[in-house]
């Protein structure tokens, strides 16, 4: 009997006509079940000696590269990627992979070791459209050519440790439709991952500027308040300026007395003056203000240098010697910070003996400016009154005349004596020349005196209204005494009226009296009060993110100006 010949069954897979430069694949042989070589004819020669066809064993076999030998480095990269558990879908798209770039793997975990040393990431979804879209594109092409790849799979290669399955699916050529919504899901997903790069790169670069810009000096600034900077120790004081109470606030005048708006003008003024040069002056004669911060222990940033000006002397003082007026309360607050508690309680003392001086100072003023204009007032009434009572006594010596009023009454008696005598002696004549036959004897001695009278009553009636002898008559002079007694009294009056006003003014400026009363005295602290090294701290950070924000902001608006 005679057993047929079999003859070995090859599966070939055709070269892809895209990929020349692409070694071909190994085919593998999988012998007959029952050849022996017992057998009648079993031979391995094919009847064609060693000529090899295109397509057959012995052409795969010639073209079929020998297999690289592997050194080391590369067996720890495989061995490290058998160890990450890939699948056999996974480790088919990475042989794929490979063979489109011309990789030559000798093995699946060979091909993701080649892929990853190329930089090309096998696993992801890219890739993987990568891989798709040429064999999609060359299935829709329109040649008449079957498929690369049909029947069953080529058999795992010699080191793989997955068993992948023999058979495969023809490759499916996807429809046009299908291609575009492809290529548009690839091209979204390339864009959001380029917008989360560029994002996560954006916020990387803002972290680091904002570090640099604020983070950093806020760091600088927080050792510095913590550890380098002197610490000062502030002593607190109140005082307030009172009036003296006046016995009694007559008229609108008194509506103001013991309210805060009678003495805030000097509080003011004491608050001006405790800010001022001229008290930092005195402090620096009697403590010696500027030796205090010259010291070898203060901190370099708030030593005051060897020979500074009177200028940085006293803007220190104003940043070292705090003090406000609070109009609701009518107190002065001040607050003395030096590098030494019992120096700053001391200064706190001298600036207060200060305002006391200041304060009677302004009063002393007050008093002396109402007291002088009454003063005044009264000595010229004085030196009036004088001089008009000089000038009635100058009268009475020219006229020789103690009173008018006396003069007038005797020359007015001694008239009317005359006129009684002078109408006696008329009615004497009268009755003797009613007689018959009157006697000439006795009538010539009656009418001699009654011519006498008539010359005396107007000899007196002239020194009333003319004079005698050329002199002033008593009218004038009477006119003149008066005109001079009257302003003697009014004089009088107005000197009266000064007194008064003097009196009052007096009594003002008694009211004007202002004096400092210490609410709180100053106490020297025990602990240091500054620097408070959190809240400067948080200060500087805040500043330096404004001032980042804006500097940004502005750069931002130049930059949109720019490019619009």
């Amino acid at each position: 009997m005679t057993t047929p010949l079999k003859a070995s069954r090859f599966n070939i897979r055709r070269p892809d006509p895209g990929a020349a430069a692409a070694p071909a694949p190994r085919p593998v042989a999988r012998p007959a079940p029952a050849a022996t070589d017992d057998l009648p004819f079993a031979t391995h020669d094919d009847g064609f000696g060693d000529m090899a066809f295109p397509g057959s064993a012995k052409a795969d076999k010639a073209a079929a590269p020998a297999p690289a030998t592997l050194d080391a480095t590369q067996e720890t990269a495989l061995e490290a990627i058998r160890k990450e558990g890939l699948t056999g879908r996974q480790l088919r798209v990475a042989r794929r992979l490979a063979q489109r770039h011309n990789l030559p793997a000798t093995s699946d975990y060979d091909a993701v070791r080649l892929l990853r040393q190329a930089g090309v990431d096998p696993f992801q979804r890219s890739s993987m459209l990568e891989l798709v879209a040429p064999e999609t594109a060359a299935g829709g092409g329109g040649s008449d050519q079957p498929p690369a790849t049909t029947g069953r799979a080529l058999t795992p290669l010699p080191g793989d440790g997955v068993k992948l399955p023999q058979t495969i699916k023809p490759i499916q050529v996807p429809s046009t439709e299908q291609r575009a919504e492809v290529n548009h899901a690839a091209e979204i997903l390339k864009m959001q991952q380029e917008i989360a790069r560029r994002r996560k790169r954006k916020l990387a670069l803002l972290a680091a500027r904002m570090f640099v810009f604020v983070g950093l000096p806020t760091l600088i600034a927080a050792w510095y308040f913590a550890v380098v900077a002197t610490p000062f120790y502030a002593t607190k004081s109140e005082f307030q300026i009172q009036q003296a109470e006046p016995p009694a606030a007559a008229g609108m005048g008194g509506l103001l007395s013991g309210t805060p708006m009678a003495t805030s003008q000097d509080s003011i003024a004491v608050q001006g003056y405790l800010q001022s040069r001229e008290a930092m002056l005195r402090l620096e004669d009697d403590v010696g203000f500027r030796s205090y911060f010259q010291a070898a222990d203060m901190d370099p940033i708030q030593r005051l240098e060897d020979g500074a000006s009177l200028e940085e002397a006293y803007k220190l003082y104003r940043r070292y010697v705090l003090i406000s007026y609070d109009p609701t309360e009518v107190i002065v607050k001040m607050e003395v910070i030096a590098p030494d508690p019992a120096v700053s309680a001391g200064w706190s003392r001298k600036l207060i003996s200060y305002a006391e001086e200041q304060v009677d100072h302004l009063t002393q003023r007050k008093r002396n400016d109402s007291m002088q204009g009454a003063r005044e007032s009264y000595e010229s009434a004085e030196k009036a009154v004088i001089e008009a009572q000089r000038k009635v006594i100058e009268l009475q010596e020219k006229f020789k005349v103690l009173n008018s009023e006396v003069e007038i009454g005797l020359l007015t008696s001694q008239i009317g004596t005359l006129e009684t005598q002078l109408t006696q002696e008329r009615l004497s004549l009268a009755q003797m020349e009613a007689n018959e036959s009157p006697n000439q004897a006795r009538m010539e001695p009656v009418k001699r005196r009654i011519v006498t009278l008539e010359e005396q009553i107007a000899i007196l009636r002239a020194r009333l209204t003319e004079g005698a002898a050329g002199g002033e008559s008593l009218a004038r002079i009477q006119g003149e005494l008066l005109v001079a007694q009257a302003d003697v009294q009014t004089r009088q009056l107005l000197l009266g009226q000064a007194l008064q006003a003097m009196e009052n003014s007096r009594i003002e400026a008694n009211r004007q009296v202002r004096y400092l009363v210490p609410s709180v005295s100053p106490v020297p602290p025990d602990e240091p009060t500054y620097p408070r090294a959190f809240e400067n701290t948080l200060v500087t950070m805040l500043i330096l993110l404004g001032i980042y924000l804006m500097i940004s902001m502005t750069v931002s608006i130049l930059r949109e100006q720019v490019s619009a």
